[in-house]
């Protein structure tokens, strides 16, 4: 989840470094430093807490240089303090490392450097990488720095994207990627390397992205790409970035969070764009159009994700089986991987990932991909690791999402999950009619998004009257039940208070003991052929003194009569419900967290990308 930054050129490094570790702040802010190559040594400045905090320290230093290497921590192993920042250093303080990943082994590497007496100041798995190659290069003198840190990396087990320098070199950046991505940007007689592409864009368009076991020697000059394993050289395609600056700013609004609940009025469309066909009621899905007779005649359809896109996934499930007849199994990428699940010739594994890097969703693919079944990545990285590894996929479109709780991205998940559901059902020859219908609405959603988002004054109220609760409650039934579990996930991600999503009619098997006078309960009320059992289901929350908060479609006179709070969402097709709604919920999670004082784009503990198992 770490974020990693580097640049060598003829420029200072200082601003460039610092620049690029807030926009990949998202990625991790337990700690923060950077690495300057001085006039052939290293200077180092690091620091727990956020980029400004070292911002202020490096500026108060008049720390300088033209090579440096910068990171931004989400801790694995070692607590967030000073001392287990990134970069680390060897005992020699010739080689200065950052890291984003875990070395699976590091016990066993450190207990081998403690014989050889190498002395450790921090508790990191990374430290034991920087120590590693600092006793390989000092014990094999016929050794460059490259041919050292190519070494100890045949020794370590685990994932990494590492970036390192060594005075002895002092014009060379060496770095590598095995399970964590980097990006090298080829500016003019420059280079930057990066987590994502987010800290490149501002200075070059024009980046490489470096697939898995492979690593890049960087000098003033040139680069070269070779294999990990055997020094093979290779020959990577230059790609030019669609990504604009304007993107990854924030703008007038408050959050990034804030800015992306409100692009979802285009977003949406951006994700259909150009892949909707009402005449025959069905969808253009270029990425995976050679492959609909496998969809179509699979045995068995798994979904892995994690996390919001698992919720997401759970929405296709019933989208697909309603249109296809298709079974489709939801699994969580960190469980999947670890079960002996049915797979064969005959499966189809979609895998769901916002970045594309999470790497219990990578793992899940590779598993799939072994044993030979087809795997289809949705994904909005355009190059991320998902899109390189599937053997088709679909992008959404949905443009950079710098806020830590995916909104915009959850929405244009489902909107391709839709599609999905349409085309393989014209296929299955579901109702022609009713396909049409669908299209129709979706070509009309981002109106009914617009109307969604006008609704802010009636959420900042119950906000207002909530925000000090401490315990929620979110209930739905059918396709709308994974909605619920979206809603409870974004507030506790950004308000830190407890929520919990649950199939509406369950409430009765246990849950309902908590509901009180304190406890808020969010309904999810569509008037749909689920309305008659959710209006037994509110009646027994209210009955129990519950505060009642339903978001429908359609304002009926029970709804009135048993609710306290009531949100409208635009009546439209009962299958673009799930996105209206979730947009309501996360703009109540976002006003929540406002009122509570929270970090609302980087709240405590948690990274973007979740790139560790």
């Amino acid at each position: 989840m770490c974020g990693i930054v580097a640049y060598i050129g003829p420029n200072n490094a200082v601003p460039i470094l610092l620049k690029g570790l807030k926009r990949l702040e998202y990625r991790g802010y337990d700690s923060a430093g950077v690495s300057l190559m001085e006039n052939g040594r290293i200077s180092t400045i690091k620091k727990s807490g956020k980029v400004s905090v070292l911002e202020n320290l490096i500026l108060k230093s008049n720390a300088t240089g033209s090579i440096g290497i910068a990171h931004t921590r989400w801790a694995t192993h070692g607590a967030p303090n000073d001392t287990n920042a990134h970069p680390h250093l060897d005992n020699s303080r010739k080689i200065s490392l950052v890291h984003n990943g875990i070395i699976e082994n590091h016990d066993s590497i450190r207990k081998l450097l403690l014989s050889k007496g190498v002395t450790f100041s921090s508790e990191t798995d990374t430290e034991v990488l920087a120590q590693l190659i600092s006793v390989i290069y000092h014990e094999n003198k016929s050794l460059s720095f490259e041919g050292a840190f190519r070494a100890a990396l045949h020794d370590v087990v685990g994932a990494y994207g590492v970036v390192a320098i060594c005075s002895d070199e002092p014009d060379t950046i060496i770095a590598a990627r095995m399970g964590s991505p980097l990006v090298l940007g080829i500016g003019e007689s420059e280079y930057f390397l990066g987590s994502d592409a987010s800290p490149i864009i501002e200075y070059t368009r024009h980046v490489v992205f470096l697939d898995e076991g492979e690593m890049v020697k960087i000098t003033n000059k040139n680069y070269s790409i070779n294999r990990i394993d055997n020094n093979e050289i290779i020959s990577k395609k230059i790609t030019e970035l669609e990504l604009t600056l304007d993107q990854i700013e924030k703008g007038d609004y408050k959050h990034f969070m804030l800015k992306e609940i409100h692009e979802q009025s285009h977003s949406v469309l951006d994700t259909m764009r150009g892949r909707l066909n009402l005449k025959d009621g069905t969808t253009f899905l270029g990425g995976i159009a050679d492959y609909l007779p496998n969809i179509v005649n699979a045995r068995r359809i798994y979904i892995t994700a994690c996390g919001t896109s698992w919720h997401a996934a759970l929405i296709g499930k019933h989208l697909i089986e309603e249109y296809s007849q298709i079974p489709v199994h939801v699994e969580y990428a960190s469980e999947f991987r670890y079960r002996n699940a049915v797979i064969d010739t005959e499966t189809v594994l979609f895998a769901i990932s916002q970045s594309g890097e999470t790497a219990d969703t990578l793992a899940a693919i590779r598993k799939a991909k072994n044993i030979g079944a087809l795997t289809l990545g949705i994904c909005n990285v355009v190059g991320s690791s998902i899109a390189r590894e599937t053997d088709a996929g679909i992008y959404t479109h949905a443009g950079p999402e710098i806020g830590v709780a995916s909104t915009k991205g959850f929405t244009s998940q489902v909107a391709v999950l839709i599609m999905i559901a349409l085309s393989l059902g014209r296929k299955k020859n579901y109702d022609l009619d009713k396909c049409k219908d669908l299209v129709n609405s979706l070509i009309n959603i981002d109106q009914d998004i617009k109307n969604v988002l006008d609704n802010d004054d009636k959420i900042v109220e119950i906000a207002n009257n909530t925000y000090k609760k401490e315990n929620f409650l979110y209930l739905g039934r059918g396709m709308n039940l994974p909605v619920a579990l979206e809603g409870a996930l974004k507030l506790k991600e950004i308000s830190y208070i407890h929520a919990e999503g649950y199939p509406a009619a369950e409430i009765k098997h246990g849950p309902i003991a908590l509901i009180d006078k304190n406890m808020p309960v969010v309904i999810l009320a569509p008037y749909d052929d689920t309305y008659s059992k959710i209006i037994s289901n509110i009646q027994e929350v209210k009955a129990r003194d519950g505060i009642t908060i339903t978001i429908t479609d359609k304002i009926t006179d029970q709804i009135s009569n048993l609710s306290d709070y009531i949100l409208q969402v635009p009546n439209t097709h009962k299958h673009l419900f799930p996105i209206t709604s979730s947009i309501i919920l996360q703009l109540l999670a976002y006003n929540l967290a406002l009122l509570r004082g929270c970090d609302i784009d980087q709240p405590r503990n948690l990274a973007k990308s979740v790139t560790v198992e």
